[in-house]
């Protein structure tokens, strides 16, 4: 079962879609640092205030010495102004001097090892009858007693205000990444403004409109590339529809006469009685309009089937000397009787293609040669070859093409005096045939003239 075809997600939400992940990852980053910077400033705080605590804890123990008696009160004074603190004091022996709120912190110590000073890193989060306090234990001594000090701080106050600080943060990022996407949205909206200018332009070209072209200036530079492609496809589409519709307009001219000419002569064989001799000649001059014909409609099926790739090439090897002697022989009569000389240089080139589509292209070469020289004319073929490519050159004295003519010259039906185009033998399509022949070939052909020599050169590939 053939799959159905998925189309492609639109400009607009792939511009979007990166917008909205690259604002989310950004927004996310943003909320995470604001977070860890609040929550670094209270770890600071709390770190400055248990070491106040732990500073007059120590102080206390310092002017106390080891009076047992003195020791408690002076302890349980030595904290004041604070909110939520809780402290407890040890011997060197572990026996608990004094504490402060009666917390048990025996289930947290085993896993704490006593810090000299009070510093961010120290600090631990302890969990304490379902209550959070970050605290510290420093191992201090005075008047040559070892001691170790426990302070706590109640974090409730610290995560309640975390815990809304962290809502209204999503929803100031949720309202940002909003706003922002809306805003997004409607600049990828306006930037993409000039492309459907662009498209409703295009929607107004029509068959009689082919010379219509967009002006890239006119377009951000992002679409400049995409216009001039569009101008010259369009270029290219009237230079076809042009020649197409000239196409139309020859094939019907060329038709026309031979049909013309079929019609009149049965006209004036049917308006008496003539005798089987008239009417014989009357017959082979209808036939030679209609092998005329014949031959243009075989020359236009055979050009359309290789315009669009359906002539099948053999491959064989080709003497092109061999090739053009025998070509010389079958035209010695006509060029005899149009007074023209053959003449080829003594070179072997070989090459590899189909012997029969080579041979007519090179017949309709010397043909058209032989047809266009004066009497007395040499038609020269030169054959050369290079490290690529055999060049086979014919080279004629006939009337000089002028240059507009020139770029014409491979086109069907194209004569360069359409005075006469109606009194000679071809249809036109000669030329046009031989370069389909060597395209076909990967090949080249091209022409010059001047006021000596009109030549053709051809170039086909050695090895192909």
């Amino acid at each position: 079962m053939k799959p159905k075809f998925k189309r492609p997600l639109s400009l607009s939400l792939r511009v979007m879609l990166f917008v909205m992940l690259a604002i989310g990852l950004s927004l996310l980053l943003i909320s995470r640092l604001v977070l860890s910077t609040v929550e670094r400033h209270f770890i600071e705080q709390d770190a400055d205030e248990l070491r106040v605590m732990v500073d007059s804890i120590e102080h206390a123990l310092a002017h106390e010495g080891s009076d047992i008696v003195e020791l408690p009160a002076s302890l349980s004074s030595a904290i004041s102004g604070h909110h939520g603190v809780f402290y407890e004091v040890k011997d060197g022996a572990g026996t608990i001097l004094f504490s402060s709120a009666g917390l048990d912190f025996s289930s947290a110590l085993p896993s704490v090892s006593p810090a000299a000073t009070v510093d961010v890193e120290h600090l631990e989060l302890w969990t304490i009858d379902d209550k959070t306090y970050r605290g510290v234990v420093v191992a201090s001594s005075a008047a040559g007693v070892n001691y170790q000090i426990i302070s706590a701080i109640d974090m409730e106050f610290h995560m309640e205000f975390l815990d809304s600080f962290r809502q209204s943060l999503w929803l100031i990022i949720l309202g940002a990444g909003v706003l922002t996407l809306l805003a997004a949205w409607v600049g990828v909206y306006q930037g993409l403004r000039p492309l459907r200018g662009v498209s409703h332009r295009v929607r107004t070209i029509q068959t009689n409109k082919l010379d219509t072209r967009l002006d890239p200036i006119a377009v951000p530079s992002e679409l400049q590339d995409l216009v001039l492609s569009f101008n010259q496809m369009i270029e290219q589409l009237e230079v076809g529809f042009s020649k197409l519709s000239h196409f139309s307009d020859d094939i019907a001219h060329e038709l026309r006469t031979p049909l013309t000419n079929m019609i009149t002569q049965t006209q004036v064989g049917l308006s008496k009685a003539r005798s089987e001799a008239d009417y014989r000649e009357l017959l082979y001059s209808v036939l030679e309009e209609q092998e005329r014909l014949n031959k243009m409609v075989n020359d236009m099926l055979w050009l359309a089937k290789s315009e669009n790739g359906l002539i099948k090439l053999s491959s064989t090897p080709i003497d092109l000397q061999e090739e053009l002697q025998a070509l010389f022989e079958f035209f010695d009569a006509f060029a005899d009787e149009r007074g023209v000389t053959l003449a080829v240089n003594p070179k072997s080139v070989l090459v590899q293609g189909d012997r029969d589509l080579l041979r007519r292209a090179f017949t309709n070469l010397l043909s058209n040669a032989i047809y266009h020289s004066p009497r007395n004319a040499v038609v020269n073929v030169t054959l050369a070859q290079d490290d690529r490519s055999a060049v086979i050159t014919v080279e004629n004295n006939g009337p000089v093409i002028a240059p507009n003519h020139l770029a014409s010259i491979f086109d069907r039906f194209y004569r360069i005096d359409p005075s006469r185009a109606r009194n000679s033998e071809g249809a036109g399509l000669g030329l046009a045939i031989v370069k389909s022949v060597i395209e076909a070939h990967e090949g080249e052909i091209r022409v010059e003239s001047s006021t000596a020599i009109t030549r053709f050169t051809t170039r086909l590939p050695l090895n192909r």
